[in-house]
């Protein structure tokens, strides 16, 4: 009993720690600012606008009554544990709503380390082939597995925006994936994988070798937020600086193969950067979705700008980019998954290209 009652003291401190950061005063604050915009006459004239101010209202009061019912279940399960004894069939419940509690506490620090400017949106993840040939490709499909997986177990939404397929006719009909982009739906996402970014190695025996040999592969992920539209008037784009290509959507084959070139890349020629889309079979819709990640990226390289003069300033930290390595999976000669900046490892790799990923992004919200 005694044990059980010190990790309900323990939930507590947490929570007092949560309510802190939280600072439930500086919100109430933000909420009364807001709901005085949405008491304005001429407030839904800008529909877009309204939307968002309505939705961070929300998002705010429903994240005020998550901290208060966190804090009565809290006080609940203390006055519970000091009436029922071990063995019991109540005690059993007690333990079973403190586990319950902790997925609850967890998940409230997730968000009070989540404050960044864009943590609260959906997130958009590209994975690129990098070194290894076919053996890479292969490593970017099981790499959107992974992600995939770990989406249904979080219950968010996936959605493939581009995909470039690479050879086929590998062992068990393996398909690979030279390069793929897919939307996550639901609040938060961004900041849960934002430090997914980066470069992800896999070590394993080679499907695709006749002698069984040992290949490291590489792919290279990249995470951005979904930027609202009234966030990309900050950038201003010349038509002049842009190439806008047209091609047929990749596919494995069969009856479902697009046959029309309504794929889009932009391209942006004074960075290099460019965005694709597919998802739409109308050429007009897919160009105004390429055109919305190109933006994101561009204005995701204008703040990158900005930090590394404030890094000037206050000196280098380690960051996710991607020319630094994010993870490690060793298939062979042993099983380690291993996380190059936060250390936290398992042996049980299977489980993490299964979509076990939360202990790893637990780790790297706190970054």
């Amino acid at each position: 009993m005694k044990e059980i009652q010190e990790k309900i003291k323990d939930l507590e401190m947490r929570f007092k720690d949560l309510n802190a950061r939280f600072d439930l005063d500086e919100k109430m604050k933000e909420i009364g600012d807001l709901k005085k915009k949405a008491d304005k006459s001429d407030f839904w004239q800008d529909q877009k606008k309204a939307s968002e101010i309505s939705q961070k209202i929300a998002l705010l009061e429903s994240n005020i009554e998550n901290l208060r019912n966190l804090g009565k279940e809290i006080e609940d399960l203390k006055e519970i544990s000091k009436l029922v004894k071990e063995e019991s069939e109540e005690f059993k419940e007690l333990e079973k709503n403190y586990k319950v509690l902790e997925e609850k506490i967890k998940k409230g620090e997730e968000r009070v380390f989540l404050s960044g400017p864009y943590d609260k949106l959906s997130a958009i993840i590209t994975i690129q082939a990098g070194a290894g040939g076919r053996d890479a490709e292969d490593w970017v499909a099981m790499l959107l597995r992974m992600y995939q997986k770990y989406c249904d177990i979080q219950g968010l939404k996936t959605k493939i925006l581009y995909q470039n397929f690479g050879e086929g006719g590998g062992p068990e009909g393996r398909i690979g994936i030279k390069e793929v982009s897919t939307k996550i739906k639901g609040n938060y996402v961004y900041g849960l994988l934002k430090n997914e970014q980066g470069i992800h190695r896999l070590v394993r025996i080679s499907p695709f070798s006749a002698q069984a040999l040992r290949h490291t592969s590489f792919a290279k992920v990249e995470v951005l937020p979904e930027i609202p539209e009234s966030d990309m008037s900050k950038i201003e784009i010349k038509s002049e600086d842009l190439r806008v290509e047209t091609f047929r959507a990749s596919g494995p084959g069969g009856q479902h193969v697009n046959k029309r070139d309504s794929a889009v890349r932009i391209i942006h020629l004074p960075t290099g950067l460019k965005a694709s889309s597919q998802e739409e079979r109308l050429q007009g819709l897919n160009r105004k979705k390429a055109m919305q990640v190109l933006m994101t990226k561009l204005l995701r390289l204008s703040q990158q700008e900005k930090e590394k003069e404030i890094k000037k300033v206050k000196g280098e930290k380690i960051s996710a980019s991607w020319g630094n390595q994010r993870r490690s999976y060793v298939l062979h000669p042993y099983k380690l998954c291993k996380d190059i900046q936060t250390g936290v490892e398992t042996s049980n790799v299977e489980a993490v290209l299964d979509g076990d990923l939360d202990k790893f992004i637990q780790a790297e919200v706190k970054i």
